[in-house]
């Protein structure tokens, strides 16, 4: 499963940027929280947040700790101030035809269109700058500047909870494209004897805390045989020539795999329209 790192600038004793009555800092942290929420009902995705609150966490060990994890890339976003307007992007300036300016392309054009369904949105531009979250983490790493908190027309739009959900949100849906995360769909199983989280969690390549948070009403110590569960997974339709084969290959995993997740499929009799479940990887 692919691991994104959120990083909402500034928190704690550092508010950021200041104006017409905005902090930086709050914003920030709107935006991040928006964009994971949108990522972990939409995708299977494994999603951490540099804060979650409003706490001061330093450019290193916001870095670090996106190191330690292993994530997949990082985003970190901003709000800008020094009197201009718009919307920009910045990558590590060493990584012309990267990773990092895909992911930076993949975000751009998904976050400006989203802006400017609330009115007019200057495009200042896929940039690059030595700052310290782009310089020291090891993933592909985007930072993304969202309007200018001292300009009263930008403003207005970051005043707006509407605005910040859906700029929140095109964050995530760039991410997914960059990442090609599949879909989230509603799955059921059917517990069987001697099933518990854990196992179920290991057979279809999920965490454990993965599947709580899709049944919340589920005792996991007190499961029954014959109870349906939310699988939190992909599924695919089978469409004209799929095999097996064909469909792995698609997904990036293996037929092993693939009829692990389906074990009462016959791979030698697919039928069109026939579902079934993508194991995460």
């Amino acid at each position: 499963m692919k691991k994104v790192w959120l990083d909402a600038g500034h928190g704690g004793t550092d508010s950021g940027a200041l104006g017409n009555n905005l902090r930086e800092k709050d914003i920030t942290l709107q935006l991040v929280l928006h964009a994971r929420a949108y990522l972990e009902h939409n995708y299977l995705v494994d999603v951490q947040v540099t804060r979650s609150t409003d706490v001061f966490v330093s450019l290193s060990d916001r870095a670090n700790r996106a190191n330690a994890w292993g994530a997949d890339i990082f985003v970190s976003m901003h709000i800008n101030a020094g009197g201009g307007t718009g919307f920009e992007t910045y990558r590590y300036p060493s990584q012309e035809g990267s990773q990092s300016s895909l992911l930076q392309k993949e975000l751009h054009t998904e976050i400006l269109p989203t802006m400017r369904k609330f009115g007019t949105i200057a495009d200042r531009g896929l940039k690059t700058a030595n700052y310290a979250v782009l310089r020291e983490t090891n993933m592909p790493a985007v930072l993304t500047e969202n309007l200018f908190i001292d300009t009263k027309a930008d403003a207005e739009k970051l005043k707006n909870a509407t605005f910040l959900r859906e700029v929140g949100e095109a964050h995530a849906r760039g991410i997914a494209a960059y990442l090609k995360l599949p879909s989230t769909e509603v799955t059921f199983y059917t517990i069987q004897s001697g099933d518990t989280f854990y196992s179920i969690a290991k057979k279809y390549n999920i965490t454990v805390q993965q599947l709580q948070d899709a049944n919340p009403g589920v005792d996991p110590t007190k499961l029954q045989i014959g109870q349906q569960i939310v699988l939190p997974v992909t599924t695919y339709t089978v469409q004209a020539g799929d095999t097996f084969y064909s469909i792995a290959k698609k997904y990036n995993i293996t037929v092993q795999q693939l009829q692990d997740a389906n074990p009462s499929v016959d791979p030698t009799k697919l039928q069109i329209g026939q579902q079934i479940i993508i194991p995460a990887v």
